[in-house]
């Protein structure tokens, strides 16, 4: 193994934290339609995601060639630099995991990168070509393209499927699922493992162990796929929920048709050497198979939410990468102060998750509702109602309630409140 310093070190161990990361944040672009259809069971969709995601890792190092040798300029890039970017990365991860959305772990990496890498040496430390042409394009193409091909393969699935019957259909598209679900998860071990090889290697080339254009060592591919995989399987139920539910209502049919078309999508990228995010691909699939369905609708409120945050993904890395580069500027105190700020923010972000628990076990359950406050419809029937007399049955009754009330329609798991509580 290279020569190892103490620093050099501690980054390797933070950019394992964001493979880790990486994973659970991840599962869903495998898995979500599969849990969400029922082709499989929770824990056994992500157990098998994760070893597939292993394999993956070793399959290709192209994507990881483009991190370490393309975004930036390898000359002048000090192992702090790859911490600061490491510290945005994993904060952004953990932040959009928390509120359940589908953000791109890829651009959060890559903004932490361009982010530390600018404020450390300027603008010219980031090749500008390399980002739009392998970074921005595929951003916006990934979602579009996999969102066309997954409904037109939903409306053909459905066109060739129509004397057969729904149900009898979806038994075997279920099956169908696995096998495509599998495929993502391939395909997601092409592409975002090796973006944690190449940033580990280039923390190697910064640090003086290996030669500038150096492939990943085998230890490094070994390592980083392990990690990936290690999150993978403890499963981003949060992330999980949003994808297989809360975009889009899927049926097997969708479920298969989203999963083939953004593995296609995915493998391509990832052999053309296009630091793809997966996240990109897979939520545009199941968008794309949400229209695909005769009456399907796709939840735009949704889906607002997360374009936002991919918007914001890059910027916001790049933001908190470049502070924490300036902070480690001051030497060994300022490194020190950017670690405890990462593992007390980490320690943080898990705490407020455990006020409300999404595991395996009520990952396809409607998201639990807050207690909510009557809405002007309903204050103002109850104001001006005339109060029953004893012995009669209330004048608003359950269907009145459903009726100027919507989100108690809206999760029929959700309790409906009594009439008497309006």
């Amino acid at each position: 193994m290279e020569h190892i310093t103490l620093l050099l070190g501690i980054v390797i161990i933070t950019a394992l934290v964001f493979d880790f990361t990486n994973g659970f944040h991840d599962t869903a672009n495998a898995m979500a339609t599969t849990i969400s259809t029922g082709a499989l069971k929770p824990k056994t969709a992500v157990a098998m995601s994760a070893v597939l995601n292993l394999v993956g890792a070793f399959m290709s190092v192209e994507v990881a060639k483009t991190i370490s040798k393309g975004l930036v300029n390898e000359q002048g890039i000090q192992p702090e630099v790859i911490f600061a970017a490491l510290v945005g990365a994993i904060l952004w991860n953990l932040v959009t995991w928390l509120v359940g959305l589908p953000s791109s772990s890829s651009h959060a990496l890559m903004g932490g990168l361009i982010g530390a890498a600018v404020a450390s040496a300027g603008l010219g430390a980031v090749n500008g070509s390399v980002v739009v042409t392998k970074v921005l394009i595929p951003a916006v193409a990934a979602p579009i393209v996999a969102g066309v091909a997954s409904m037109l393969a939903a409306k053909v699935t459905y066109k060739l499927n129509g004397k057969v019957g729904e149900k009898t259909s979806a038994k075997g598209y279920k099956a169908g699922q696995i096998a495509s679900a599998g495929l993502v998860s391939l395909a997601h071990g092409t592409n975002d493992a090796q973006k944690t090889m190449g940033i580990i290697t280039l923390a190697l080339v910064a640090g003086g162990a290996l030669a500038p254009g150096s492939n990943p060592p085998v230890w490094v591919i070994v390592s980083a796929g392990m990690a990936i995989a290690m999150g993978t399987y403890l499963g981003g139920w949060r992330i999980i929920r949003t994808m297989g539910s809360g975009l889009t209502d899927l049926h097997p049919q969708q479920g298969f048709a989203a999963q083939t078309s953004a593995a296609s999508v995915i493998l391509a990228s990832s052999h053309l050497g296009f630091s793809l995010s997966t996240t990109h691909a897979c939520s545009g699939a199941v968008m794309g198979a949400g229209l695909g369905r005769k009456g399907g609708v796709v939840r735009w409120s949704t889906a607002t939410r997360m374009f936002v945050a991919w918007g914001l993904t890059l910027p916001a890395a790049a933001l908190v990468s470049a502070g924490a580069e300036l902070v480690m500027r001051t030497g060994d105190i300022g490194v020190a102060a950017v670690a405890l700020f990462l593992v007390a923010s980490c320690v943080a972000i898990w705490l407020i998750s455990r006020r409300q628990v999404v595991d395996h076990t009520n990952v396809n359950g409607a998201a639990a509702e807050e207690a909510e406050q009557p809405g002007v419809v309903t204050t103002a029937i109850a104001a001006v109602a005339v109060p029953p007399a004893a012995g009669t049955t209330a004048a608003v009754t359950d269907e009145d309630l459903k009726a100027t009330i919507p989100a108690a329609t809206a999760n029929p798991q959700a309790p409906t409140a009594p009439a008497a509580a309006v």
